[in-house]
């Protein structure tokens, strides 16, 4: 009988801020970074199961989360910060390289991480948001016009303030009506509109559907670590993430339309908005990935996929690293 593989908490300084992770196994590293409003906690069926194989795999909470360091300025979350923390844990864990995989706002710093340092981060798995290189467009022209008379999302989560006292309010019930609206068990309301946009002076939480119960793939329990999380941290540090897309499309103005070289793979979900917007995306793969080894997109799911599909996910994430040989 193989013994359970315990996760191990740790703190790390890198990049000149404190770093929280939970590492399980011995072998090749594997980072893996989560998405907004998450935790290390969104990757808690992936650390096990990549440890049995022979990997060291490590969650890190991403800056702004949990107990890694939640600096004040707005332009502390811009992505080179993201990136040189990542580097900061590959360093702080004695390693050389490691594979990044990346879920959610996770996914674009996995691949800005290969972008700007691939020499560190030598292979690539992202889930639920599909790469695109950086355009000529900025990125708040390119929402304006998506909304129409509508704000997109990302729009509403500018105004320092303004979705935070939405969320704060009511943490329980608005994590429980994100995740669900989100994944592949919500149903569209009946005007069709999704949480992808929100009223003009309104709230997101005016979009969500609510589950009756809790889903298979996320338990009261769960549930309960996640709102607790966000009740000690507040969800400023998330939300500053999206506070910098703009200064973000300045600073990477060099890595205008470049591919990712590195090995690569995509997850999605067929009932996921990122996955079903980035269908233009996807279909150019094969210029800007031209070293994908797997685009997989499953059937009746949402978002959360490594939640909400863990074995499936969990295989297709071990196919891949097993084709990267020794390493």
């Amino acid at each position: 009988m193989t013994r359970a593989v315990e996760p191990r908490h740790r703190v790390v300084s890198a990049n000149g801020v404190r770093m929280h992770l939970v590492e399980a196994g011995e072998g090749p590293l594997v980072l893996l970074v989560h998405g907004f409003p998450e935790s290390w906690y969104s990757w808690r069926h992936q650390l096990p199961a990549l440890a049995e194989a022979g990997y060291r795999a490590a969650a890190i909470d991403v800056r702004g989360y949990g107990r890694s360091s939640k600096p004040p300025a707005i332009e502390d979350y811009r992505m080179v910060k993201h990136v040189g923390d990542n580097v900061g844990v590959v360093e702080a864990l004695g390693a050389q390289r490691a594979v990044v995989v990346g879920h959610d706002w996770g996914a674009p710093i996995a691949w800005s991480s290969c972008l700007m340092r691939p020499d560190v981060f030598d292979a690539l798995a992202l889930l639920s948001v599909p790469y695109s290189p950086r355009s000529s467009t900025r990125p708040a022209d390119a929402f304006r016009a998506m909304a129409g008379e509508e704000e997109f999302y990302i729009e509403y989560f500018q105004q320092p303030g303004r979705a935070e006292a939405e969320i704060e309010a009511d943490v329980r019930s608005w994590l429980r009506g994100f995740y669900h609206s989100a994944s592949g068990d919500a149903v569209l309301a009946g005007d069709g509109r999704t949480i992808a946009t929100v009223r003009r002076g309104g709230q997101l939480r005016e979009r969500f559907t609510l589950p009756e119960g809790q889903p298979p793939w996320m338990s009261e329990d769960d549930l309960d670590f996640y709102v607790a999380e966000f009740e000690r941290t507040g969800l400023s540090g998330g939300l500053n993430r999206y506070r910098n897309m703009d200064r973000d499309w300045e600073d990477m103005a060099a890595f205008t339309h470049r591919p990712i070289t590195v090995p690569s793979l995509f997850i999605g979900g067929e009932r996921d908005g990122p996955t079903v917007w980035g269908g233009g995306a996807i279909a150019r793969f094969g210029d800007t990935l031209p070293g994908l080894r797997g685009c997989y997109v499953l059937e009746g799911c949402g978002h959360w996929v490594q939640q909400e599909r863990t074995a499936r996910v969990n295989e297709l994430l071990l196919e891949f690293l097993g084709s990267l040989g020794p390493r």
